[in-house]
């Protein structure tokens, strides 16, 4: 059963700029899904319009078979927000800010509590909620903001950057913590990041969209092998040296080309290495490296929209966009 489903969904903004344009996207309850795409591909104004933060130019969205249009407040009250900017106050205790955040919701003082110790229970910060949040490290300040979108029991959580600014090891055990969520709230999941890694560990499904158009569907490991082979990438001393390869090679078309490396996919990198080899080496040209990749998320993102995803970028607004959400909800 799908709990989104967007419809020709559209934005645009005046001067005609085309945020999203006829987006038609499907996802699963109970899913974790990634929204891919690099930055001013539309992912934050596709979020803004499911979460009712603005309305679509044209176009509409279902979300747990509300209209974002018609029930805008319906939708309001089972979706939850955790942005990527930090917005838990560093002066109030943690679970001051979650009792914070309940007040918000309107849920009753005794209920918001039992919903707030069994999360601190899931993500072990019972034994810091009642330090303030100044004192608390990067990975429990986000661990925080992690359950402060759940304190009123959503449906749907929005996850925008939800590791950013951590370093691996947190980072690995933040994707843990998400995953329990998901699997012992029933809840479904809508992840937007920057690191590939990451939606490609978390992720059931996922769509990449670029310049507001969905570019391709499914599910990681489906996107991967239909990459297909190896990823070979040569590396050159000169400019002129891969300009030369590349003439020389006209049998291998380079997916990509930069300023001295050239990346092919290839069947079997073992195969075609001696035949690029050789005729290099016989007009007098010794490339300074080759490194063979089998596809990886990164190499799916690469071939559909050429270009890398930059890893700590914003889009700036997330947290202007999670208070709008709270004050319309109220």
């Amino acid at each position: 059963m799908n709990i989104i489903e967007t419809e020709n969904l559209s934005k645009i903004y005046k001067g005609n700029i085309k945020a999203v344009d006829n987006l038609n996207i499907q996802i699963e309850e109970g899913t974790i899904y990634g929204l891919l795409g690099p930055n001013g591909a539309g992912k934050t104004t596709t979020i803004k319009m499911l979460t009712t933060v603005i309305k679509p130019t044209s176009g509409t969205a279902k979300v747990a078979g509300l209209d974002i249009i018609k029930q805008s407040m319906e939708v309001r009250r089972i979706i939850g927000l955790v942005p990527q900017d930090l917005t838990t106050d560093e002066d109030l205790k943690g679970i001051e800010n979650l009792m914070m955040v309940a007040k918000f919701y309107d849920i009753p003082k005794l209920k918001a509590r039992e919903n707030i110790d069994k999360l601190l229970k899931l993500v072990d910060l019972q034994d810091a909620a009642k330090r303030l949040v100044g004192q608390y490290s990067g990975g429990m300040r986000k661990r925080l903001e992690l359950i402060a979108g759940l304190v009123h029991e959503p449906k749907i959580l929005f996850l925008d950057e939800p590791t950013l600014g951590l370093d691996v090891q947190t980072r690995s055990l933040m994707w843990d913590y998400i995953k329990n969520i998901q699997e012992t709230q029933n809840i479904t999941i809508i992840l937007t990041s920057h690191y590939l890694e990451e939606v490609d560990a978390l992720s059931d499904k996922l769509s990449i969209i670029n310049k507001g158009k969905l570019i391709v569907s499914g599910t990681p490991t489906e996107l991967k092998n239909n990459v297909g082979g190896d990823i070979l990438t040569i590396s050159f001393r000169t400019t002129d040296d891969l300009n030369k390869s590349i003439e020389i090679l006209s049998n291998f078309q380079p997916t990509k080309i930069t300023e001295k490396t050239a990346r092919f996919k290839v069947k079997s990198s073992e195969a075609v290495i001696p035949d690029i080899i050789e005729p290099l080496r016989n007009n007098g040209i010794e490339p300074l490296r080759y490194q063979v990749d089998k596809p990886s998320l990164d190499t799916v993102f690469m071939d559909y929209v050429g270009r890398a995803l930059p890893e700590e970028e914003g889009e700036g607004d997330s947290r202007r966009m999670m208070m709008n959400l709270r004050r319309l909800r109220r």
